[in-house]
C-alpha cells in the first residue's frame, strides 16, 4: 500500500489544499463573533448561530452552503445551508419570526402610553439618513438604498423581507449587518445614549403606567393589522403574523398555541434563521467595497436611529416638565425586547432605584410596527 501517495491524495483533496485568504478571514470573524456571544454573553441566542453559520459557510470542500440550482439541479440537492437559507429567501422564516415575536409581546405599554408611538416613529430617523446617504455614494439604485436604510430599525426580519423584495442581489449583506447590530446592541447603543444625555435626565423616574383592559388588548391587535394592511398591504404578511401572535397571547384561549409559539416554534426557527444569515457572509460577498459599504452604512443607520429616539425624548423632556426619561426614546429601535432593557440598564447605573423598563417596552414595541410600516413605505416608492 501506497502510503505517502495515500497522504498525498488526502492533502490534496483536503480543505486546507483549497483554503482562500477571504475564507480565513470570514472564519476569523466568526471566532470574534463566537467568543463575544459565549463570554461577553452579547445575545448569543441570536449571535452564536450566526457565527457559527458564518464558520461553517467559509470551509472549503465543504459545499454547504451549495446551490444545485444554479446547475439546473434539484433543490434537495443543495448544500444543507442553502437549503436553510430557502427559508429566508422566500420569506417564510421572518413571518414565522414575527408571529413568535407577536406571542411574546406585551402591547399594554403602548396601549398604556400613546406618545410611544411618537418616540418609535422618531428612532426610524435612522433608515432615512442612511437612505440618503446610499443614494450619495453613488454606488447604490433607490432599491438598493432603501434596502440597507431599512438596517437602522434594527429588525432583522423586516430587513430580510424588504430586501428579498427590493435588493435580493444585496439580501446576504443587509442580513448579516441587521442581526449582528441587533446582537451588538448592548456595544452600539449606551455611549451614544450617554453622551447624549445629562446625569440628571438619566436620573428621571416615570411613573407607573395605568393598567391596560383585556378587551384592550384584544382589540388592539385586531385593529392594527386591519388599519395597516388597508394602508400598506406590502406588509400584511410581517404585521399580520406579528398580530396573530399577539391576539394568541391575548384571547386567553389558545395557550397551547402560544406556548408553542414563544417556545418550540420560536427556538426552531431562531435556529435555522441565524445559521441561514451566517452561511451568506462568505469571503468573496462580504469582502469587497461594496458590501463593506452596506455594513457602514448599517452601522450609521444604527447610530441615528438611537439618536433620532434620543432627540425626540430630550424635546419631551422639556416640554413635559421633566416627567419623561430621554432614554426611553433610544429604545424606539424595534430590537424587543434589548433596546428596552439597554435603556433599564443605562438608567438604572445613574439611579438604583429608577425603574424604566416598562415605560421603554411603548417606543420599543412601538418601533417594530414603526420599520415594518418604514419598509412598506419603501415598497411603496420602489417596488415595480
Amino acid at each position: 500500500m501506497d502510503f505517502i501517495g495515500i497522504l498525498t491524495s488526502l492533502a490534496a483533496e483536503s480543505g486546507f489544499a483549497s483554503l482562500q485568504w477571504e475564507q480565513c478571514v470570514m472564519i476569523a470573524v466568526s471566532f470574534i463573533l463566537i467568543y463575544l456571544a459565549i463570554v461577553k454573553e452579547f445575545e448569543p441566542l441570536l449571535l452564536l448561530p450566526i457565527a457559527f453559520g458564518m464558520l461553517l459557510t467559509n470551509l472549503p470542500a465543504a459545499n454547504l452552503a451549495y446551490d444545485a440550482t444554479a446547475n439546473g439541479g434539484a433543490w434537495y440537492d443543495s448544500g444543507l445551508l442553502h437549503i436553510l437559507f430557502m427559508g429566508e429567501k422566500c420569506n417564510l422564516f421572518p413571518c414565522l419570526m414575527f408571529l413568535c415575536i407577536g406571542a411574546m409581546t406585551d402591547f399594554g405599554p403602548l396601549i398604556a402610553n400613546p406618545i410611544a408611538l411618537i418616540l418609535g416613529a422618531a428612532a426610524q430617523f435612522g433608515i432615512y439618513v442612511a437612505f440618503c446617504l446610499a443614494i450619495i455614494t453613488g454606488m447604490f439604485t433607490p432599491q438598493q438604498a432603501a434596502s440597507i436604510g431599512i438596517i437602522g430599525g434594527a429588525d432583522g426580519p423586516t430587513a430580510i423581507y424588504l430586501a428579498n423584495n427590493l435588493a435580493p442581489e444585496l439580501m446576504s449583506p443587509i442580513a448579516v449587518a441587521a442581526y449582528s447590530y441587533m446582537a451588538l446592541i448592548p456595544m452600539i447603543q449606551p455611549p451614544i445614549m450617554k453622551a447624549m444625555t445629562t446625569l440628571e435626565e438619566r436620573k428621571t423616574r416615570m411613573p407607573q403606567l395605568r393598567a391596560v383592559t383585556k378587551a384592550e388588548k384584544i382589540v388592539f391587535p385586531v385593529f392594527v393589522a386591519l388599519f395597516t394592511s388597508l394602508l400598506l398591504p406590502s406588509v400584511a404578511p410581517l404585521l399580520g403574523m406579528l398580530m396573530l401572535g399577539n391576539l394568541f397571547k391575548e384571547s386567553g384561549v389558545v395557550d397551547r398555541l402560544v406556548d408553542t409559539a414563544t417556545n418550540q416554534l420560536c427556538n426552531i426557527i431562531t435556529i435555522f434563521l441565524g445559521v441561514g444569515v451566517g452561511s451568506t457572509a462568505t469571503g468573496p460577498v462580504f469582502l469587497r467595497p461594496q458590501t463593506l459599504a452596506i455594513i457602514a452604512l448599517g452601522l450609521i443607520a444604527f447610530g441615528f436611529a438611537t439618536v433620532g429616539g434620543l432627540i425626540l425624548g430630550k424635546i419631551m423632556y422639556v416640554c413635559t416638565g421633566k416627567k419623561i426619561n430621554p432614554l426611553i426614546g433610544s429604545a424606539g429601535v424595534s430590537a424587543v425586547p434589548m433596546a428596552a432593557r439597554i435603556a433599564q440598564k443605562v438608567g438604572s447605573e445613574a439611579d438604583p432605584a429608577n425603574f424604566l423598563l416598562m415605560n421603554a417596552m411603548g417606543p420599543n414595541v412601538a418601533g417594530v410596527i414603526g420599520s415594518a410600516v418604514a419598509a412598506g413605505f419603501f415598497m411603496v416608492l420602489f417596488k415595480g
